[in-house]
């Protein structure tokens, strides 16, 4: 990446759950529905994204919040448990989850040096809304975009390429923030600088190209993008 191509960089396109948002109270919401184990909650949110890639790579598309009820059934049947009888459901769930503590702080910075930021969520649209408003989070995004739209799931490249439509903005001027390995590598297939959000639990996958950044939490982007800056003069 040359100076040049850095100050170019004009959008952040920011993942939601988990690189912005806790999904740990989700995950106990999941112990609790389930009399289940931690590790039940893990297997539960690894199928999700499972089945939604399943979704997005057959054409049979169901909105997020119905694969993850179908998906519950699933791993309650998988590991012979029954749904218990709490109060509420995993959307419900999914939109009251906080953000992580660094996130405020990082996006009021990037924000601050005027990079336009976008969510960009396999949420519904009407759930991202509800998550960012609920986390206290929605003034800083210029702009919140679903899949749903596309009726696809990330990381499906033709995601990544709506979205620089929606913004006007080329590849090239864009990165993708992520603590997913799945989430950055496609972008970065698709043409987009990416950052990876090294979230506890979460690993790059090895076959996909590496991103451009590697930060521990959100607040430290903005120091790590003018690292890079630096070091490419």
């Amino acid at each position: 990446m040359t100076d040049q191509t850095r100050k170019s960089i004009t959008t952040l396109f920011f993942d939601v759950n988990e690189t912005l948002l806790d999904i740990q109270p989700l995950k106990q919401f999941l112990v609790d529905n389930l009399s289940a184990t931690p590790e039940v909650a893990d297997a539960w949110f690894t199928s999700l994204l499972h089945f939604s890639l399943v979704d997005a790579i057959s054409g049979n598309w169901h909105p997020f919040g119905d694969i993850a009820e179908a998906v519950l059934a699933m791993t309650a049947g998988k590991y012979g448990l029954k749904p218990g009888h709490v109060s509420g459901t995993i959307s419900e769930a999914l939109a009251t989850l906080p953000a992580h503590a660094d996130v405020p702080a990082g996006l009021e910075s990037l924000k601050y040096a005027g990079l336009k930021l976008v969510a960009l969520s396999n949420s519904s649209q009407s759930l991202v809304e509800r998550q960012l408003t609920y986390a206290g989070i929605r003034p800083f995004f210029d702009d919140v975009l679903s899949v749903a739209n596309l009726r696809t799931y990330k990381p499906d490249l033709t995601v990544y390429q709506w979205a620089l439509r929606t913004q006007g903005a080329q590849a090239e001027q864009a990165m993708m923030v992520a603590a997913h390995g799945w989430d950055v590598g496609g972008a970065k297939l698709a043409g987009l600088k990416t950052a990876f959000v090294a979230r506890p639990g979460q690993q790059l996958y090895p076959l996909a190209p590496e991103p451009d950044l590697v930060v521990a939490d959100v607040s430290l982007l903005p120091e790590a993008l003018a690292t890079l800056s630096r070091a490419e003069m």
